[in-house]
C-alpha cells in the first residue's frame, strides 16, 4: 500500500468527520430506516429510499475516510527547519512578470484546497517549488504561459 504524505492538521480533520459519521450520523441514519419502515409499504416510501441512500453514502465515505488514514504517512512540519521548500512548507512566491505575491502551504493530495492556498504535493506547482529557497526561481508551465514565481519566503509551522 503507497503511503501519502499528510499534515496533522490533515490527519485530525479526516479522524474528526470519521468519528462523526460512526457515532452520529450512522446511529441517526439506521433511526429513520426504521421510522421509514414502520410506515408501511416500502415500494412507494420516498422516505425509506432517501435514508437507504443515505446510509449507501454514509457507508463509502467511511470506508474512504478509513482509507484515507491507513494509507497516511503523518509528518509534521513543525519539526522540520529546512532552508528549502518541502512538504508542510508555507511559501510565499511572486510573480516575476505581474509582481502578485501569492502564499501556498503544500500539503497532502487529500488536504489540497486551492481557494484555501493548500497545494497538493503532487501537483505541477508544488513539484516546480520543491528543493527551493529562498531567492530562487521555480518554473511552472500552465496550459495558457509559463509561469515563472520568485520563493520569497519559506516557514515551517
Amino acid at each position: 500500500m503507497k503511503k501519502e504524505p499528510m499534515t496533522p492538521e490533515g490527519h485530525r480533520k479526516i479522524k474528526e468527520e470519521l468519528d462523526n459519521l460512526l457515532k452520529v450520523q450512522r446511529p441517526e441514519n439506521v433511526k429513520a430506516i426504521a421510522e421509514a419502515r414502520a410506515h408501511g409499504d416500502l415500494s412507494e416510501n420516498a422516505e425509506y429510499h432517501a435514508a437507504k441512500e443515505r446510509q449507501s453514502f454514509i457507508e463509502g465515505r467511511i470506508q474512504d475516510l478509513q482509507s484515507k488514514i491507513a494509507r497516511a504517512q503523518v509528518i509534521d512540519p513543525s519539526t522540520i527547519n529546512h532552508d528549502k521548500v518541502a512538504f508542510g512548507a508555507t511559501v510565499k512566491v511572486v510573480d516575476v512578470d505581474t509582481d502578485e505575491e501569492k502564499t501556498y502551504k503544500i500539503v497532502g493530495p487529500d488536504e489540497a484546497d486551492i481557494k484555501a492556498g493548500k497545494l497538493s504535493i503532487h501537483s505541477p506547482m508544488a513539484r516546480a517549488l520543491i528543493g527551493k529557497e529562498e531567492g530562487d526561481i521555480a518554473t511552472v508551465k500552465a496550459p495558457a504561459r509559463t509561469i515563472e514565481y520568485e520563493v520569497i519566503e519559506i516557514n515551517f509551522e
